[in-house]
């Protein structure tokens, strides 16, 4: 899940647990086969600011980031 990464990984999307959501997120750009860069999460782990395909940054919930499936690549 995205929300167990840390700032600095860089991981490929997979998937989603939450179907509803997931429309919301691949409209965000959250795209199976996209590659995400964690950049930095506040203090409490809520929110996480990720890069999305290298292009623009989206902050999400760490309820949200939950339902991310992903795979840890070596960038």
């Amino acid at each position: 899940m995205l929300s167990e990464f840390s700032p600095g990984e860089s991981v490929l999307i997979d998937g989603f647990t939450d179907e509803e959501l997931s429309l919301k997120l691949m409209e965000m750009g959250f795209v199976p086969g996209t590659v995400v860069k964690i950049d930095r999460e506040a203090p409490l782990g809520c929110p996480v600011c990720v890069t999305i395909g290298g292009d623009y940054q989206v902050s999400l919930r760490k309820s949200e980031a939950a339902t991310v499936l992903v795979k840890s690549i070596i960038v």
